[in-house]
């Protein structure tokens, strides 16, 4: 689309995460801090799109302008709370016949009981990370054995991966999302052809981007196990019903991996889920710690 190469015309709408002045998490505000500079090192014209309908209306016309008379692409850098709530989908408009029962929280105190104490744990980006992190401190335990994949969404499963393939006699447990697989799949082949047998994955599937609005990922109604069989995992398996969390899990780890188990759950979160209370730096050396020992 650069205008240098088919100069196509093309409205970018980017999320400011990490907008200077506003608090955020520290991977957003590293992000936020160079967006801009980064629009202007592509040559890529922008503006902030503005709270009111007037104002925007007259940034949206100036971006169309921009677009026909000098081609190219225009990008809107959009502020927190700009867009009202997104609305998740209802019971209704899953595939027919699926009910589901567990919360992502209820089903990862389940996932995480499942678990040995010298286990290594690596969870996605957002809102499964944040659970893990107070459920532990909800059983009193210490944080050393979980790896929080902030800000990388989609890249949880090759830092498991990594880890896997370093420490051969630790079990890894990768505790994934569905948008997050979707994003890098292309991780499943090399993590299939690589073959560890320590590395487990575990799916939390809710077919929705939970922690940017619940936006549909169109996961449900996605063969997961099966796509995980094409690519070489040794076991894959779906579990829907709560009760049925624990054996599943069970079966996974008696089981030669690599391996993924897919746990479909609830949309949505706790409204007072809190955030971590320590830096990513001193999760990342608190793991390291436990991986050496």
């Amino acid at each position: 689309a650069d205008r240098r190469v088919y100069n196509i015309p093309l409205l970018f709408l980017i999320g400011w995460r990490g907008e200077p002045g506003r608090k955020d998490e520290p991977q957003h505000i590293a992000q936020g801090a160079v967006t801009e500079q980064l629009l202007q090192t592509l040559d890529l014209p922008h503006s902030v799109l503005p709270h009111e309908i007037q104002a925007a209306e007259q940034v949206l016309d100036t971006a169309m302008n921009s677009m026909h008379s000098k081609g190219g692409q225009y990008a809107l850098l959009v502020s927190a709370n700009c867009f009202d709530t997104y609305h998740m989908l209802t019971a209704e408009e899953m595939p027919a016949g699926l009910i589901l029962e567990a919360t992502r929280e209820s089903a990862l105190k389940i996932i995480l009981d499942q678990l040995a104490p010298n286990d290594a744990v690596v969870s996605t980006t957002g809102m499964a990370s944040r659970e893990v992190f107070e459920l532990r401190e909800q059983q009193g335990e210490d944080h050393s054995r979980d790896f929080l994949t902030v800000g990388g969404m989609g890249h949880c499963s090759s830092i498991a991966l990594g880890i896997a393939m370093a420490k051969s006699s630790k079990r890894v447990i990768c505790i994934d999302g569905d948008g997050a697989v979707i994003m890098h799949m292309g991780a499943m082949h090399t993590i299939g052809s690589r073959g560890p047998p320590n590395f487990y994955q575990i799916v939390l599937n809710n077919g929705a981007h939970d922690s940017v609005g619940g936006q549909p990922t169109g996961a449900l109604s996605m063969d997961l196990p099966g796509v995980a069989i094409a690519l070489g995992y040794k076991l894959a398996c779906r579990v829907t019903t709560e009760a049925g969390i624990g054996p599943a899990v069970q079966k996974l780890l008696a089981s030669a991996g690599p391996a993924l188990l897919e746990v479909l759950v609830l949309k949505g979160a706790r409204s007072n889920l809190g955030r971590p209370n320590t830096s990513p730096k001193d999760n990342k050396l608190a793991f390291m710690e436990m991986l050496s020992k």
